[in-house]
């Protein structure tokens, strides 16, 4: 039996059921409607009350045991972006970046303590910084949040990512972008306390087919941004409303053996006209659900 089989949990970002249900009854409709897990997108809410330095634990808590009542679980999380402003860019980057540096750190302690193995935290774009070092800057960075997945027990996903070319009005490659930016630093970090998460969509935008980088990536490669795209705009789709290949995408998850989860990060055009919907709001996550079944059967 392959380890797919036994191993692959079906999840999804929880920042639309958040905000369509509540914490409670969102992660109960996940359960419901056929998910295993849930990734816990604390880009937002991170700067809460829920999630200040006073509440974290408490909400983790809640969250934790309402997840395991519901028979399920956080696999992974999502840390607030962007991670880092230049002052040469950005008028308040100094503010910003004190508050995000503090936002990081309690992010990665919230995704410990809900029980995920891995926050997804985003590199840093350097590109409008000629006198910076892009990987130096960002193996720095990187190195910086290892005590903090040390202490609380989380490696810290880098994710591919894309710039935006206001002259051509097109996404194009960025820091990241492709898979073998991200082997790059993967191997130049400790794996004890990082992994790579490959947005499959991500690839798609900057000329790369998803399946090519899961290949290339290989071993290294222990989560997922699953969704689609039309290959211009970053859409966030459900599979099979866009053009990624998903034949290609599974049979390379296939060939690799990968042993992580299918973790959905959907939004966009499916979702967003349901958010005050709840009835519609929960067909559409069953849809994705069975769809997510779906796909992951092509992975076995």
């Amino acid at each position: 039996m392959n380890k797919n089989e036994n191993n692959m949990k079906l999840s999804t970002t929880s920042s639309a059921l958040f905000s369509a249900f509540g914490y409670e009854n969102g992660i109960k409709i996940a359960a419901k409607v056929g998910f295993d897990a849930l990734d816990l997108n604390l880009t937002e809410i991170i700067y809460t009350d829920d999630f200040s330095d006073s509440r974290l634990e408490d909400t983790c808590r809640m969250l934790k045991d309402t997840a395991a009542s519901a028979g399920i679980c956080f696999n992974q999380a999502h840390a607030p972006f962007p991670c880092f402003k230049f002052s040469g860019r950005e008028a308040d980057a100094e503010t910003y970046n004190r508050k995000v540096t503090h936002a990081l750190h309690s992010a990665i302690k919230a995704a410990g303590l809900v029980g995920a193995e891995a926050i997804v935290i985003h590199p840093i774009d350097c590109t409008t910084e000629p006198s910076v070092n892009q990987f130096e800057f960002n193996l720095s960075f990187y190195n910086s949040l290892k005590p903090f997945c040390e202490e609380y027990g989380v490696k810290a996903a880098l994710e591919n990512m894309w710039g935006y070319s206001a002259e051509s009005g097109r996404i194009v490659k960025n820091v990241c972008s492709t898979a073998e930016d991200l082997a790059q630093y993967y191997d130049a970090l400790d794996p004890k306390y990082f992994t790579v998460c490959l947005d499959v969509g991500h690839s798609e935008l900057v000329g790369e087919a998803a399946a090519d980088a899961i290949k290339i990536l290989g071993d290294r490669l222990h989560a997922l941004h699953i969704h689609d795209n039309d290959r211009i705009s970053d859409l966030h789709t459900i599979p099979y409303q866009g053009s990624l290949n998903w034949d290609a995408i599974c049979s390379a998850l296939c060939e690799i053996g990968y042993s992580g989860d299918f973790t959905y990060e959907v939004g966009g055009r499916l979702l967003a006209p349901y958010i005050d919907k709840p009835r519609l709001m929960e067909k559409a996550f069953a849809l994705l659900a069975e769809t997510g079944k779906y796909l992951i059967q092509k992975c076995i």
